[in-house]
């Protein structure tokens, strides 16, 4: 398949492509140019970090079994991975 790069050093992916790989507005491409001149290009998530000490986990998982309010639901999908940062300090 033949794409052109316009002035700004765009490019378009057809929807062909798109559609094959799953790509959404916003989704994220690594390139990489490899050996002879090829470019490779594999779709990611980006997932959000959130950085937590003991005491703030603890915070955090009072507030969610609280039920007075809810939290952003990026927040609690992520809760499900949530871990104490050994490095953070937190005054």
């Amino acid at each position: 398949m033949l794409i052109a790069i316009d002035k700004r050093g765009s490019i378009n992916l057809p929807a062909s492509i798109r559609k094959e790989l799953g790509l959404v507005n916003g989704a994220y491409l690594d390139i990489e140019v490899i050996k002879g001149g090829a470019v490779v290009m594999q779709p990611v998530e980006i997932f959000r970090t959130v950085r937590l000490d003991k005491q703030g986990l603890t915070k955090l998982d009072e507030a969610r079994q609280s039920g007075v309010t809810e939290m952003p639901t990026w927040l609690s999908k992520e809760m499900v991975y949530a871990e104490p940062d050994p490095e953070s300090k937190i005054s």
